[in-house]
């Protein structure tokens, strides 16, 4: 989880925004890669709303990486009892201990509701994840104080900033030919 910061670390770890679907002054606003890799080295309890107890559903697998890279994920969906361990809350007000990180994996027509719950329950974070783009959502957030991410995968920053980019792979816009490094 220590994602400590260098020149060096913050040159390897360069912005990527090819594929948002933001504005340049949203990219700037909502993907600040020096606030990514605050949040990533914050936090240690994430509350993610929209985990699936399906193995093959996206949410399962950033879940099972965030799990075995040291994250507490406490899942949020009010249709399952237990997931990778851990008890299920059917939103975020029910959940009984601090949350610093609430992770939305939901369309974006309820992440008002969302966020308004994560300012309610005292959360320091919330990341929208790709194609999770709610404008008026995340303002909002950001206007209570929270540090907000959108249209961002936190298992692909998390890889981006740690070296652990090879784990099962994905296409994540790095080309190198350097072996990668973990910096933590």
């Amino acid at each position: 989880m220590g994602l400590g910061s260098s020149p060096e670390r913050d040159r390897l770890a360069s912005d990527i925004t090819m594929n948002s679907q933001l504005t340049p002054e949203q990219q700037r606003q909502y993907q600040d890669p020096s606030l990514v890799r605050k949040i990533l080295t914050e936090t240690k309890t994430i509350a993610m709303v929209g985990l699936s107890p399906n193995p093959q559903r996206p949410s399962y697998f950033v879940a099972s990486y965030l799990q075995y890279e040291g994250y507490r994920v406490i899942p949020v969906n009010p249709r399952a009892d237990e997931i990778l361990g851990e008890k299920a809350y059917p939103d975020l007000r029910s959940v009984p201990i601090e949350i610093d990180l609430v992770d939305v994996f939901r369309r974006p027509e309820e992440c008002v509701e969302i966020a308004k719950q994560a300012i309610a329950i005292g959360a320091k974070s919330i990341w929208f994840q790709l194609l999770v783009i709610n404008l008026e959502a995340a303002q909002l957030a950001q206007n209570a104080g929270l540090q907000v991410i959108v249209d961002r995968c936190i298992k692909m920053e998390h890889g981006r900033y740690n070296g652990s980019l090879h784990w099962v792979g994905m296409n994540t816009e790095l080309i190198s030919a350097r072996k990668a490094q973990r910096y933590f």
